[in-house]
């Protein structure tokens, strides 16, 4: 059966999002500009979005609220070897690696519904992005993923790093990565795809960026 490059391409920038918005909190702390913003919410939103009707629905049905995560990926497939890209090239591999052993444990799957179906009680009085709810999304990450392993290894400012608020917002940010890798391997994602497909993958990117920018 032939794969939907569209779909596949919008879940992998949504896996590209969350590296580019943890790279970003962990080098600069706060997000100074709308684009950041709206692409965290949009992230975030995501995790809510479990029985949306179609792939972009899960991101808000905008291909603008990917705007960030597309231009990631696109930096990724052109292989730019800068730190910086390295740096979220080790991110998005991280998050899947991490996804494919949260697919292999049942009790851990039935945990994170359960938890994040929880969420609906505070989500009436807090904003997603608020610091309650990303303190909530925060202690979902620690308990359910982090023991899973390995462990993610951000870097960036150390004085960003040692804030509580920045790293509640990192293991947010981290957990809507993990709700993204799990659409693109149900849309049948796949590792060996950013070898042997990326020139169907960056050309996708490039016809949506173009679209939107």
């Amino acid at each position: 059966m032939a794969k939907n490059y569209y779909d596949i391409t919008l879940a992998l920038a949504g896996i590209c999002q969350s590296a580019r918005l943890v790279q970003q909190s962990a080098h600069e702390g706060l997000f100074d500009s709308d684009r950041y913003n709206h692409a965290l919410h949009a992230s975030l939103n995501s995790l809510l979005k479990i029985d949306s009707t179609s792939t972009l629905a899960v991101y808000g049905g905008n291909e603008v609220a990917l705007q960030v995560g597309l231009e990631t990926l696109h930096s990724i497939l052109n292989a730019n070897r800068e730190t910086l890209a390295a740096e979220l090239t080790r991110y998005t591999l991280s998050l899947m690696v991490l996804e494919r052993k949260l697919n292999a444990n049942q009790s851990s799957l039935d945990t994170l519904s359960q938890r994040i179906s929880q969420l609906d009680r505070q989500l009436t009085h807090f904003d997603i992005d608020s610091d309650t709810m990303l303190s909530a999304l925060a202690s979902i990450y620690i308990d359910v993923i982090s023991p899973l392993g390995p462990r993610i290894q951000v870097t960036g400012s150390p004085e960003k790093l040692k804030n509580r608020l920045i790293q509640n917002k990192i293991r947010a940010i981290l957990l809507a990565g993990i709700r993204s890798c799990v659409l693109w391997q149900q849309l049948g994602g796949g590792r060996l795809q950013l070898m042997f497909r990326r020139h169907q993958l960056l050309k996708q990117t490039q016809t949506i960026l173009a679209r939107i920018q």
